[in-house]
């Protein structure tokens, strides 16, 4: 098992890291797609559903983090269609679960049901997904954590992997914070079946709106 010793070898000097988490919580401060899709889950499904989201977003994050580490991200950079390839992925699987909320109150109204919660591992699964099938995420990781390593330390990997994660704690502190507080106002606009019908419409929107943002970025 690594010594605290070893630790300190993959991280940055002093001000650097201090660098690093002042960038870090400035780019975090900005909400962005992340936090739109955490705030939907949350206002539509619950505080549970936001902050399973959470997890799933930063399990994705995870997976870029470690294939930015190895290279595998710059392969993705330098190849237009691997990039594209693996953009329309993820602006269809967004579109996919967009027309599926909007289905899912056409469907529920016109039963006179109510809607069903998502399960726990469909809402995590999906958080995964969205995340992973972002190239822009790979692109990110791949300009930001560079400019933090230092040379007279350990090995680039084990520092990019060590800031790597240490920014997706931070983000999921940032979108946790958000889930929490959308899940408060979510019990007051779920509270009859026509309100969650409203709050469902309003969060395939966003989903189609993300999937939009996707593709004019």
């Amino acid at each position: 098992m690594p010594s605290l010793e070893d630790m300190d070898l993959y991280l940055p000097s002093l001000p650097l890291l201090l660098g690093f988490l002042g960038a870090s919580l400035v780019t975090l401060a900005v909400p962005g797609p992340s936090v739109a899709y955490v705030v939907a889950r949350s206002t539509a499904h619950g505080r549970r559903a936001g902050l399973l989201s959470v997890l799933g977003l930063e399990t994705g994050a995870t997976v870029h983090v470690l294939v930015a580490a190895v290279g595998l991200g710059a392969l993705i950079a330098r190849s237009p269609v691997l990039f594209e390839a693996v953009r329309w992925a993820g602006v269809a699987y967004l579109v996919w679960l967009g027309t599926r909320e909007l289905l899912r109150v056409r469907q529920a109204a016109g039963d006179d049901a109510d809607l069903v919660r998502p399960r726990g591992w469909r809402l995590f699964a999906d958080g995964v997904l969205v995340d992973v099938l972002n190239p822009k995420t790979a692109i990110f990781f791949l300009a930001f954590l560079p400019q933090f390593v230092s040379a007279d330390r350990g090995g680039a990997t084990g520092q990019l992997v060590l800031l790597g994660l240490l920014f997706v704690l931070l983000a999921a502190a940032v979108d946790a914070t958000f889930a929490v507080l959308a899940g408060r106002f979510s019990r007051r606009l779920r509270a009859s079946a026509r309100s969650r019908r409203r709050v469902s419409r309003v969060t395939g929107g966003v989903y189609l709106a993300l999937a939009g943002t996707a593709i004019a970025l």
